[in-house]
């Protein structure tokens, strides 16, 4: 037997089977609409809920979080040349922490880079360059063509259901 094959039609036929299609997308879309509001509405509860729940148990860890440091601070002392304290159920203690602190004012960091670039310091330098395509595109076909960078328009479908107008419909 030999083998048929099956082209598929259009499933749309007319412009008005394309206008039923569109008031069908529009309806589905503020059908999307709604559940996903109310799944917000009891996502937010849940939250809600959890946060009442949880708020006694954090209130009392930052509570004792905070007499933890005021003893161990108080009792430095008694640790000697180590940093750590381990018990039972922990460790508690202190660790050196270092931060570097940059000015805000540009020419004093373009200072910085210089000073960086003189010790040959360039693993300290972050220089992130990127193309901007949407200026690009601003110098047209040809510029695009001549720096290396593709050039390519195409016809592109798009749709866009009137939700708006279905909704007034619904309404009245």
């Amino acid at each position: 037997m030999a083998r048929k094959r099956i082209v598929d039609a259009p499933a749309l036929k007319s412009w008005e089977d394309v206008d039923k299609a569109l008031r069908e997308i529009a309806e589905k879309e503020i059908a999307l609409a709604d559940i996903d509001g109310d799944m917000n509405k009891q996502i937010n509860g849940i939250k809600t809920i959890a946060a009442q729940e949880a708020k006694p148990h954090q209130d009392r860890i930052d509570k004792l979080s905070k007499d933890i440091k005021e003893f161990v601070e108080e009792h430095k002392a008694e640790l000697g040349n180590k940093k750590t304290m381990t018990l039972n159920f922990g460790q508690c203690g202190f660790r050196q922490s270092t931060t570097i602190s940059l000015p805000k004012a540009k020419e004093k960091i373009n200072e910085i880079i210089r000073k960086l670039k003189a010790r040959k310091m360039g693993d300290c330098i972050v220089a992130t360059e990127k193309v901007d395509k949407d200026m690009l595109r601003k110098y047209g076909e040809d510029t695009v063509n001549a720096i290396g960078a593709t050039w390519k328009q195409k016809d592109v479908f798009w749709y866009e259901a009137a939700k708006e107008k279905l909704e007034k419909l619904q309404g009245s």
